[in-house]
Order: structure tokens, then C-alpha cells, then sequence
């Protein structure tokens, strides 16, 4: 399962891999169903314990940062348990590919090792 990083990536070659490493480790342990509302369109369901919604907001700006034709919005949700997230990711038509990549990662990452 790879990651197919886009031309438009300005972060340092040596620093992707810790960058994908965090998304895994989101995708991992607070994913929970993933829509691809269209091909421009994904949203992410997440929930995990409080603090949730500060550490996607500090990772996607982060990644906006280096990756800017990926638009990230956070949307609390209410929660029994912890805190649970709405991410839409949105991208222009050109990087399509990059974010149905992105969202087949995170189904994946979040269903768990296949054996």
C-alpha cells in the first residue's frame, strides 16, 4: 500500500516518511469509516480520546503548509467517549488521484493488517 506523493509536495524528501508515519498513526488508531463523496471530495469519521480535534488540526495545517491545493476542515462532533472529528478533505480536480491515494491509505491503515 503506497502513498503516491504529488510534484507539488514541498516538504524535505527526508521528513515524508515521518509525515506519512503520523497520518498511519492517526488513520490507525482514530479512523473509523471513510466516504469518498466524489473525486475531489473525501471525509474522514474519526474518534479517539480528548485532544482529538487539536492533533488533526495541528497535522493537516501542517500539511497544508507544504502540500497548499489540500483543503482540511475539522468538525467537532459530539461524543460519549472522548472526542469524535469530521475531516473533509477537498482538492482541485488536478490532484484527484493524490487524494483518492490518500483516502484508500487511511481505509486501509484503519482496517488493520490483512493476514
Amino acid at each position: 500500500m503506497s502513498f503516491v506523493v504529488p510534484d507539488a509536495c514541498t516538504l524535505p524528501t527526508a521528513q515524508r516518511p515521518m509525515r506519512l508515519a503520523e497520518f498511519d498513526e492517526l488513520f490507525a488508531t482514530a479512523v473509523r469509516a471513510v466516504e469518498q463523496i466524489d473525486t475531489t471530495h473525501a471525509r474522514l469519521h474519526l474518534t479517539g480520546p480528548a485532544g482529538l480535534a487539536a492533533r488533526v488540526r495541528d497535522l493537516t495545517a501542517r500539511e497544508t503548509e507544504c502540500c497548499s491545493f489540500f483543503a482540511f476542515t475539522t468538525t467537532p462532533r459530539p461524543a460519549t467517549d472522548g472526542e469524535a472529528v469530521v475531516l473533509d478533505i477537498e482538492v482541485p480536480a488536478a490532484h484527484a488521484a493524490v487524494l483518492a491515494s490518500l483516502a484508500q491509505r487511511a481505509s486501509a491503515v484503519a482496517a488493520g493488517p490483512t493476514s
